[in-house]
């Protein structure tokens, strides 16, 4: 299972859609809070998200990196792929995350769930 977390509809349905042709099981968030509820959610009833795919800067109280740093708390093996189009935001990535550049190319964000081992 994918969490896709990206504020822009738009966005988020065609990546969405990408992971489903690829055969990804995907769920979809429009901001960091509402995934790290959604997570808290699936994790209590025992449902697994094995990687989180997330926008860096989004509305609300929490942006991307504080969305990780969080749901790793949940799920220390969870994997993470970072999004961005603003390559002067502070990194402050958790180990053994990805970050990929705006604009991405779909293979290049199916080649980081392959690296990630996520099936």
């Amino acid at each position: 299972m994918v969490l896709v977390v990206e504020d822009e509809q738009i966005v988020r349905e065609i990546v969405g859609m990408d992971l489903e042709d690829a055969g990804f099981d995907d769920l979809e968030a429009k901001s960091a809070d509402e995934a790290l509820s959604l997570l808290r959610r699936r994790y209590s009833c025992g449902e697994e998200v094995r990687i989180l795919f997330t926008d860096i800067r989004m509305p609300g109280q929490l942006d991307g990196w504080d969305l990780a740093e969080r749901a790793r708390i949940l799920a220390p093996e969870l994997g993470v792929v970072y999004a961005s189009g603003n390559e002067l935001a502070p990194h402050r990535a958790v180990p053994g995350s990805i970050f990929l550049a705006k604009p991405y190319r779909t293979a290049d964000l199916l080649k980081s769930l392959t690296r990630l081992h996520v099936r």
